[in-house]
């Protein structure tokens, strides 16, 4: 982010004014995360949850993991109160009329399974439409833990928990920004509020890191998918949708489910660049256009190569410019199969694509590295 917006940021812990009518957003207060170009590793999408909560009376923890932005309706009260679109506890008091207030220890916590696991690069903690009844900071923690471990052996002393934020007060009405730097692969979290109120929305952006036994049983699988580990690295036009989207577990359900880019008034072409989850063997691609149909690319090709871009490594054309028709998904087999490490789809001359597929296997050298990195990152 710009030092202006960094000065923004760092200025808006605090209470928000009351509602005073009109376009709720228009007093919320953001700022542009960089980290937020990484994958959502708690997308409802790749599988994540909200596995349990200590208190949950106003609001119900699941609303954490919800798409959407947080909505707001002045006027839907509930036989409990307010309701609000959002993860809200109760008030804690102290223990006596002498001592009415919590302790500094006191706080609220939900645990969050992540969909994929992986290295945690920053973390949103939104407030919308919580102007004061926020909480006074918050903290977050994470763990790694094989299998499906229930609540109670996460909060049990089996868990080790790793503080990834450290409490901090945030802004109420807010997106509140934390940039992490723990270099650790995480499969839960920990959110606390000190000492209670609520959270609308939760974000946690970061790298996924596959397990590398799960990957070497498949055998074939997609070396490209979010899931699996694979990433956008770049892309040519993002202006209806996130490229992200082409690489998201299942078919796409609705148009804004895909990749589309805005329409060229020139000669020129689109594109995304991704990275796989290792060097790999591709053998077999998809390329599907569900849910678009008078804005599905025309055309499309695949490239592939071996190395960064660091290495000098050149593009090779493994699937040559070749009809798209809407709506419709398109499989290849290639007649020889394709060693890479990135691959990258041109559409022409632009529209969008909603998945891209690229099926194989690692190859020896990918399998070492991904096992290696798995073993640094404590998996």
């Amino acid at each position: 982010m710009t030092a202006q917006q960094q000065s923004e940021w760092t200025g808006f812990t605090g209470d928000a004014d009351p509602y005073g009518g009109g376009d709720p957003y228009a007093d919320y207060r953001t700022a542009d995360f960089p980290f937020t170009r990484y994958t959502d590793l708690a997308d409802r999408r790749l599988g994540a949850g909200v596995i349990a909560a200590g208190d949950e009376f106003f609001a119900q923890r699941e609303n954490l993991l919800v798409p959407e932005r947080a909505e707001f309706d002045p006027e839907h009260f509930g036989h409990k109160g307010k309701v609000m679109d959002g993860w809200e506890t109760r008030r804690r008091r102290g223990a006596s009329a002498e001592h009415p207030w919590p302790t500094a220890e006191d706080h609220d916590w939900a645990l969050v399974r992540l969909g994929a696991p992986g290295v945690v690069r920053g973390i949103v903690v939104d407030t919308a439409h919580f102007r004061g009844n926020y909480p006074q900071a918050v903290s977050v923690e994470g763990t790694s833990v094989p299998g499906s471990p229930s609540p109670e052996q996460l909060l049990s002393d089996e868990a080790k928990w790793t503080t990834l934020v450290p409490r901090t007060p945030v802004a109420g009405h807010a997106a509140n920004g934390f940039a992490v730097s723990v270099e650790q692969r995480v499969t839960h979290l920990r959110l606390n509020q000190h000492p209670d109120g609520g959270v609308a929305r939760l974000r946690v952006y970061g790298e996924v890191v596959p397990d590398p036994a799960w990957l070497a049983v498949l055998g074939t699988l997609d070396v490209v998918a979010l899931e699996n580990g694979g990433q956008v690295e770049d892309a040519s036009n993002l202006f209806y949708s996130p490229a992200t989207n082409t690489i998201q577990p299942g078919r796409s359900r609705t148009m804004d489910d895909g990749w589309e880019t805005r329409r060229r008034r020139d000669r020129g072409n689109d594109w995304i660049r991704y990275r796989l989850v290792a060097q790999s063997q591709i053998r077999a691609i998809e390329i599907d256009t569900a849910c678009l149909k008078g804005n599905a690319a025309g055309w499309a090709s695949v490239s592939v190569r071996d190395g960064g871009d660091d290495d000098g490594a050149a593009w090779r054309e493994i699937l040559p410019r070749t009809r798209l028709q809407p709506d419709t998904n398109h499989r290849f087999v290639l007649p020889v199969p394709a060693v890479g490490t990135h691959a990258r789809v041109d559409i022409y001359p632009d529209g969008g694509i909603s998945r891209l597929r690229l099926y194989g296997s690692l190859t020896q050298e990918g399998a070492t590295r991904l096992a290696a990195r798995h073993q640094e990152l404590g998996g």
